[in-house]
């Protein structure tokens, strides 16, 4: 049997087989805003969703849907720590598969400028996380010499609701955005 999983509007997801016609945004948002950051070990509940949303908040407008999505595979796989994804190189290669997929799906910029931008946010957003979220500690090394995002958008921490709600007009926002460009060309 290949492994697969029933999502929230009743696809069939296959881990091994992703489709383009599999990817819902609303699957994606639905799931996104109910997995906690960091597995759940944060003073208070913190989505991916709203870390994705941030994230797309502080790269370019050209880049902002690829920060969005930045995280959309965690929607099929879970949020796997960062440090245990290091010991599981068949998660990694799945997990490339499924995030290559939803590039494909979503026509998203995968160019290297895109892709180092949206690493940057993602760690600036790491940082601030790191000092509002979770208890003090050492300085990771992956965090050093890297600037705080500003902590503004980490203002309050969403629910499951307004984290779905949130990135859901984000990612409506975003689409408005780039359908000029895309019916113009």
């Amino acid at each position: 049997m290949t492994p697969h999983i029933l999502t929230h509007t009743g696809v069939d997801f296959w881990f091994l087989d992703p489709r383009s016609e599999d990817f819902k945004i609303e699957d994606i948002a639905h799931a996104l805003s109910q997995l906690c950051r960091f597995t759940g070990h944060t003073k208070e509940f913190y989505s991916v969703a709203q870390h994705s949303v941030a994230v797309s908040c502080l790269v370019r407008p050209e880049f902002a849907l690829e920060g969005l999505l930045h995280d959309a595979a965690e929607a099929y796989l879970g949020d796997v720590s960062s440090p245990l994804k290091f010991l599981l190189p068949k998660y990694q290669a799945i997990e490339n598969l499924i995030q290559d997929s939803i590039a494909k799906a979503f026509k998203l910029n995968t160019s290297f400028p895109a892709q180092k931008e949206i690493k940057l946010a993602d760690l600036r957003m790491l940082a601030l996380e790191r000092e509002l979220l979770l208890p003090v500690g050492p300085l990771w090394d992956s965090l050093k010499g890297v600037q705080s995002a500003p902590a503004e958008l980490l203002a309050s921490c969403w629910n499951s609701a307004q984290a779905r709600e949130q990135f859901f007009a984000r990612f409506n926002q975003l689409l408005a955005f780039r359908q000029p460009a895309q019916n113009s060309v």
